[in-house]
């Protein structure tokens, strides 16, 4: 659903970092606002403090590149993680990534292209809500030579399938999407003891819309196992408002669900580039009505041990755009 373009804030990364980069967030060839406005070392959201971090996948021969965890955080010692670290102010992504992997492993990429762009609440830091931006490296041809820094003691490339969700930290194995491995397929089994339940993984789908732009509004989530089994759905119309307020009052209601469902891994999609956006941490938040339902949903994402905000096209949001449509027509 379309939102007014001043409801948005400031996007956060600083000015045009690769056409790949700007088309994953939803834009062109805009130039962006300097990293003044980016959330960066523990930055204070709501109640959880934010901190942006890039990490690389480097694949070599079909396998991933892992570094193992000299020190840090007890709970992470003795893990692997993909390579990276944190992006630091006035800093683009693609030179903190550059810089990262050279200093703690020994790579000079010959390729950076934009993968993903993820946020993380660690469920053993629950109070720091990580945004990962994720980039597929390339290496120049030969056999790349690994050196580690202080920080890791040993790596290894390893085959994603062969990758045990227990060796890595909890971060790496969202990035990679090991919870989200199809259950039933013995050739991507990971570790049994460590699979994440397949009755507490959920897909949903959230949509809102006003009609008038401020006029009648409504707000609707559908919730799916990894089987696209539709487990529940649900919506409500909230009257008077924004298109922006309804996406938003519909991913609190959808997660309100997911916590009385038991949910606790989820992949969240929204046709809402501005939601999407701002729960991630890239987009600042200008609307104080939004920023009051944002932050009632940061306090959820405690609740959960892994969620993923990912932006989906309108024509593949069908489902809860369908119900939205459903509650303002009965609502007449």
């Amino acid at each position: 659903m379309i939102s007014n373009e001043s409801e948005y804030g400031n996007p956060v990364i600083s000015t045009v970092v690769g056409i790949s980069w700007i088309s994953t967030l939803g834009f062109k060839e805009i130039p962006l606002v300097t990293a003044g406005t980016l959330n960066f070392d523990h930055e204070q959201v709501g109640n959880l403090k934010q901190k942006v971090v890039v990490r690389a996948i480097v694949s070599r021969h079909g396998r991933i590149l892992l570094l193992r965890r000299h020190g840090g955080r007890p709970e992470i010692t003795g893990l692997y993680e993909l390579p990276g670290g944190s992006l630091h102010k006035g800093e683009q992504p693609t030179d903190a990534l550059k810089r990262s992997i050279q200093i703690h492993a020994g790579i000079f990429p010959e390729t950076v292209q934009l993968r993903d762009v993820v946020s993380f609440i660690d469920p053993d830091d629950r109070e720091m809500q990580y945004v990962f931006i994720v980039f597929d490296v390339g290496l120049p041809r030969g056999a790349p030579r690994i050196s580690l820094d202080d920080e890791y003691d040993h790596y290894i490339w390893k085959s994603l399938p062969n990758i045990q969700q227990k060796a890595v930290t909890n971060s790496t194995a969202t990035l990679l999407n090991l919870g989200a491995v199809k259950y039933g397929d013995p050739d991507l089994v990971l570790d049994g003891s460590e699979n994440v339940d397949k009755d507490t993984t959920f897909i949903i789908h959230s949509d809102g819309g006003s009609r008038g732009n401020p006029g009648p509004s409504a707000s609707a989530y559908i919730i799916m196992d990894k089987n696209d089994n539709i487990v529940a759905q649900g919506g409500e119309f909230i009257g008077h408002s924004y298109s922006g307020m309804a996406e938003y009052v519909a991913v609190e209601l959808a997660l309100d669900k997911a916590a009385e469902l038991g949910a606790q891994n989820i992949e969240f999609y929204s046709d809402s580039l501005m939601v999407v956006n701002q729960l991630n941490g890239l987009f600042s938040i200008k609307n104080s009505d939004y920023r009051e339902v944002h932050d009632r949903i940061m306090r959820q994402l405690v609740r959960f041990k892994r969620i993923v905000f990912r932006h989906v096209h309108r024509e593949d949001n069908r489902l809860a755009d369908g119900l939205v449509n459903k509650i303002l027509d009965e609502s007449r």
